[in-house]
């Protein structure tokens, strides 16, 4: 059997990393053949939850499970890891400022980048979960000199899975025949979910997401809005936000970089926009449209953009720049 990767996932007291950590354990992201350390930090007052959490662990009786390690201690957390799981996060509380949350944010990602840098390999794959997740991951990347600007990316595969839902349940067919939506700019009410390069197989043939749904106002609409504001949806309905949905879209994520993606097909993930073909601006943590082939990503170059799709890919990448000119004053400071 091979060696055992050593993952880690942070916030694992909370509500996604609960709904995450059995699939890691379980085999289903890194292989049915792949024994796994899971190593869970949080902060000193969730210890007591997180012996809980170890427990259900021990309890699944996994076999590909070969160590739990709970610490509120970076140096233990983040040692010899192969892949960083960066959940954890100051959630935005009621009143408070968005500079607020970059600060209190900056802080927490700065740190793990530091510990990224001293005691994790080089080759770490690190996914940044925890909100705003562009500009957490472009600190911890800026954090971490030493570790490949590429090895960083950020979650919009959520936001990826929900716009091919939506694109799905109104062309009555399994998600699994839309291919190639994305998602680009910001985890945030400013992405843009784009479906002009999206297929959609029915009855067997490949059509155009346009030319399959028939409803070029609601593509260009309810669409984009239900798939920016879902988050909210969810936060309204539950009292809680995604964490079944995030976790899964975790799983996806993860498996696409470690076992890459299908040939002809690009998913959604916030990479490094350094060098990019789309007019983004450098130094962002940008969600493009990657393949990705022997744990390396690339971005899907020469994919026609129209106006309509330029000015709300500007507007995502704005608001990017807003964020990270914020969060590196207070890095200055």
């Amino acid at each position: 059997m091979a060696q055992p990767i050593r993952v880690l996932v942070t916030g694992a007291a909370g509500q996604i990393a609960y709904s995450l950590l059995f699939s890691i354990a379980k085999g289903d992201v890194f292989g049915k053949d792949q024994p796994i350390v899971l190593l869970l930090l949080d902060i000193s007052p969730m210890l007591p939850v997180l012996d809980g959490v170890v427990m259900e662990l021990q309890d699944c009786a996994l076999p590909l499970l070969k160590e739990v390690v709970s610490t509120d201690k970076e140096e233990v957390a983040f040692k010899d890891l192969d892949v960083a799981i960066l959940v954890g996060s100051m959630p935005r509380r009621d009143g408070m400022e968005r500079k607020d949350l970059l600060k209190a944010n900056v802080a927490i990602f700065k740190s793990q980048g530091g510990a990224l840098d001293k005691f994790a390999k080089k080759t770490v794959k690190v996914l940044v979960v925890g909100n705003p997740a562009n500009t957490n991951c472009l600190i911890a990347a800026k954090s971490a000199p030493s570790i490949p600007k590429e090895n960083f990316s950020c979650l919009t595969r959520l936001d990826h899975n929900r716009a091919c839902s939506q694109v799905a349940i109104r062309c009555c067919v399994p998600a699994t025949h839309v291919k190639n939506v994305i998602i680009w700019g910001n985890h945030s009410s400013t992405q843009y979910p784009d479906v002009h390069h999206c297929k959609v197989n029915m009855a067997g043939s490949d059509l155009p997401c346009f030319e399959a749904v028939k409803d070029d106002a609601w593509l260009k609409g309810d669409f984009i809005a239900t798939v920016q504001q879902r988050g909210a949806a969810v936060i309204k309905a539950r009292k809680l936000s995604s964490a079944m949905s995030a976790a899964k879209a975790i799983c996806d994520h993860l498996r696409d970089i470690w076992s890459g993606t299908s040939e002809g097909e690009f998913i959604s993930m916030g990479v490094y926009s350094t060098g990019n073909c789309y007019g983004v601006p450098e130094d962002l943590v940008y969600s493009f449209p990657v393949q990705i082939k022997d744990k390396s990503w690339k971005i899907v170059d020469g994919l026609a953009i129209n106006d309509f799709s330029k000015s709300r890919m500007d507007a995502s990448a704005a608001e990017l720049i807003e964020e990270r000119d914020m969060a590196l004053s207070t890095l200055a400071v």
